[in-house]
C-alpha cells in the first residue's frame, strides 16, 4: 500500500507534530508500506519569510525526521521544491477547483481574519498545491492530523471532477488515516500545541528548557494550594501523562491528584523524567545527523530521485487526458 504525507519546515517539530501524524509515519513505515515523505517548503512561502532560515529549518526536519524513525532507505524522503511536477499538477487542479469552495476552507478564514492585509493568493490556493502534493504519487492512504481533514476532502472533490471532466478514472480518492490522538493540547491548557501560540514542547529542545516550561505548565485551576484535590480530567499535565507515562505512573498521577497526594510540581517532575526517556534518544541522534549535512544532503538527493521518477510518470498521463501531450 502506498502511504503519502508531509510536514512544514516551519520550525521546530515539537510533541503535538509526533503525536498527531508523525509516530504514524514511524509506524507505516515500519509494517512495510511504501511511504513518500515529503518537507512542504513551498507552503512555508505563504506568508513573510527568511530565505536563509527556510534552508536551515529544512535541514534541520530532516535530521529531526530521521532521528524519530524515518529511514530514507525504506521510505522516500524528500523535499517538496526538488520535484517541480508539484507545482505543475497544483496549476492544472487549480482550473477545477471552486473559487466559492476555496473561500470557505476554514484555514484560509482563519488565517485571513488574523491578518487581513497579509492574505495572498497562494494562501487561497494553498489546499490545491496539497491535492497536487498527494495525487502526484497517487496513494492508497494519506495520514494526516484531524485540522487537514477538510483539505482532504478538497482532494477527494477535485478526483471527482477531474475524472468526470476527462471522462477517465486515473486518479483514485485518498482515504485519510488519523491516529487515536488527533490533537494535542498546548501548555497553555486552553489551544492545541503549536508553534504560533508558542506552547509547545519541541522534540530536540534541550532539557532544561523542557523543565522551565512544564513548571509553567496550565494544570487543575481549582488546585490553588498544595492540599487542595484535582480533577486530572481537566488537567492538562495529566492528558500528556495519558501520552507519554507508563500506566503504572498514569494511576499514581491520578490518585495523587484526586487526594492531593501530590503537588502539581511532582506531578510534573515525573512527567518531565518520563518525556527524557523519549526525547533524549530522539535530541542525541538529531544532533549527530547535523554535523553530517553531507549525508543529510544524500538522503535527501536520493528521494527527490524516487519521487521525480513518480511524479513525471504521473504527469505524462495528465499531459495525455488533458490534451497537452505532444
Amino acid at each position: 500500500m502506498r502511504v503519502l504525507s508531509g510536514i512544514q519546515s516551519s520550525g521546530m517539530v515539537h510533541l503535538g507534530n509526533y503525536f498527531g501524524a508523525l509516530m504514524n509515519w514511524v509506524k507505516l513505515q515500519n509494517e512495510g508500506h511504501d511511504c513518500f515523505y515529503f518537507i512542504a517548503n513551498l507552503h512555508s512561502m505563504t506568508q513573510s519569510y527568511d530565505p536563509a532560515l527556510l534552508k536551515k529549518r529544512t535541514l534541520e526536519l530532516t535530521a529531526t525526521l530521521i532521528a524519530i524513525g524515518i529511514d530514507p532507505e525504506k521510505s522516500t524522503l524528500f523535499i517538496q521544491s526538488d520535484v517541480s511536477e508539484h507545482s505543475e499538477l497544483a496549476w492544472i487542479l487549480s482550473c477545477l477547483a471552486p473559487l466559492g469552495e476555496m473561500e470557505r476552507m476554514i484555514q484560509f478564514k482563519e488565517k485571513s481574519a488574523q491578518s487581513p492585509e497579509s492574505v495572498n493568493a497562494a494562501l487561497l490556493l494553498y489546499p490545491v498545491l496539497q491535492s497536487a502534493d498527494i495525487l502526484l504519487y497517487r496513494p492508497d492512504l494519506v495520514p494526516v492530523g484531524i485540522d487537514q481533514a477538510q483539505h482532504l476532502e478538497l482532494t477527494r472533490n477535485l478526483v471527482r471532477k477531474f475524472n468526470k471532466r476527462f471522462n477517465t478514472e486515473y486518479f483514485k480518492e485518498p482515504q485519510t488515516f488519523h491516529t487515536e490522538t488527533v490533537k494535542v493540547v498546548g501548555l497553555d491548557g486552553t489551544a492545541k500545541m503549536s508553534k504560533s501560540r508558542d506552547n509547545f514542547i519541541g522534540l530536540v529542545e534541550e532539557p532544561e528548557i523542557i523543565k522551565k516550561k512544564l513548571r509553567t505548565a496550565a494544570t487543575d485551576p481549582a488546585r490553588v494550594r498544595r492540599d487542595d484535590p484535582g480533577n486530572p480530567d481537566i488537567c492538562n499535565v495529566f492528558s500528556l501523562h495519558k501520552l507519554i507515562s507508563s500506566a503504572k505512573d498514569q494511576a499514581w498521577s491520578e490518585k495523587g491528584c484526586r487526594t492531593a497526594e501530590i503537588g502539581c510540581l511532582d506531578c510534573k517532575g515525573r512527567l518531565f523524567e518520563n518525556l527524557m526517556q523519549l526525547l533524549d534518544p530522539i535530541r542525541e541522534r538529531y544532533k549527530e545527523l547535523m554535523e553530517k549535512p553531507g549525508l543529510l544532503h544524500e538522503y535527501l538527493d536520493l528521494g527527490a530521485q524516487k519521487a521525480k521518477k513518480e511524479a513525471q510518470k504521473t504527469l505524462e498521463k495528465v499531459h495525455e487526458l488533458i490534451g497537452i501531450s505532444r
